[in-house]
């Protein structure tokens, strides 16, 4: 079988890496994305062998839209060229309108019905819809997908990328002081476009915590230019792209947007505080069930790190049984294929 998957951000390369590796011994695989510098340089560490096509959008819808209708012309040859059988995407509103058009079946992946502009045009275009079992069907359903075609695993997608087995690589920081690393929001996704909440926490988590490490992994060059402008020395910016688990495996403390770093870290055992950038179910779920601390107020933010600190052991075998508990979505994927 000749199947086509569509990858465009650096947490679907993370979750789609092991599902590729294990269908390649099989089935002949065609990997797709953007030029998009996280997941081109996740994409060497992680040695999945990418087709670039088109790039990323920023920040603006008009600037989206030209983007896309570019990548989609793009695309269609390439594919149409390669002939899949199959197209597995996270979603990618290109690879369902290519797939619809020329007549390819489509299995996607989603753990975000909060975005609403990508699922409105992907979602009713697809055979099948996989989903963590903790988000109702109906968020979905409302999108054009019919609740039979909408199939639960009993995972979230950071379970997929922290258990897999990764090399551990050297990141170069003093490891005499505390590590507090802060992921700032996708500034430039749809859902979120140009909010900045994380300045504040950053500005607050670099006073107060002076002595410690305080290392800011930007998404974008034109954030890391941004920040490295606005905080100077006070923090250190990551000049390069690393593997989350390199560097959540030396991390004392990780502040998040409610994203998938966030929930990496948690079931990382990492003790986490989430600023709900974006609301969604995978965050609410974490917080429920303890392995992160909802705040988005800087100064509490601040004031509860020095709790935190002190909680490592304790996270660390509470999300090791959690993480146990939680199947593969690969096992799943190959359920499903065998269905249509």
């Amino acid at each position: 079988m000749k199947i086509w998957f569509d990858i465009l951000t650096p947490k679907q390369l993370l979750f789609f890496a092991p599902m590729v590796s294990k269908l390649s011994k099989n089935h002949e695989i065609l990997c797709t994305s953007r030029n998009y510098r996280e997941v081109v340089e996740l994409s060497k560490i992680k040695n999945v062998n990418l087709r670039l096509i088109g790039k990323h959008g920023g920040s603006t819808k008009e600037g989206k839209l030209h983007s896309s209708i570019q990548r989609m012309n793009h695309l269609l040859e390439s594919i149409a060229k390669f002939a899949p059988d199959l197209t597995v995407s996270f979603c990618s509103p290109e690879a369902a309108r290519i797939s619809y058009g020329i007549g390819i079946k489509h299995i996607a992946f989603s753990d975000s019905p909060h975005a609403e502009a990508v699922m409105r045009l992907s979602v009713p275009l697809v055979q099948k819809l996989l989903i963590p079992w903790i988000i109702p069907k109906n968020e979905f359903v409302k999108y054009g997908i019919a609740k039979r075609d909408i199939i639960h695993y009993k995972a979230i997608d950071a379970a997929v990328i922290v258990k897999e087995e990764s090399r551990i690589e050297n990141v170069n920081i003093d490891r005499t002081k505390k590590t507090i690393v802060i992921r700032p929001e996708e500034s430039e996704a749809a859902y979120i476009l140009g909010k900045t909440e994380s300045d504040k926490i950053i500005q607050e988590v670099s006073k107060e915590y002076e002595s410690h490490n305080i290392i800011v992994l930007a998404r974008y060059i034109s954030q890391k230019n941004r920040l490295k402008e606005k905080f100077g020395k006070k923090v250190i910016i990551m000049d390069k792209v690393v593997d989350g688990k390199s560097l959540l495996n030396i991390t004392d403390l990780f502040i998040g947007s409610g994203g998938t770093m966030t929930a990496e870290s948690a079931l990382m055992g990492v003790p986490t505080i989430s600023y709900d950038a974006a609301p969604n179910y995978i965050e609410k779920y974490l917080v429920r069930i303890g392995l992160v601390k909802r705040e988005t107020n800087p100064k509490k933010i601040s004031t509860l790190i020095k709790k935190m600190l002190n909680e490592s052991k304790l996270n660390k075998e509470k999300a090791r049984k959690i993480l146990a508990a939680m199947e593969d979505p690969y096992l799943k994927l190959v359920q499903v294929i065998k269905t249509i």
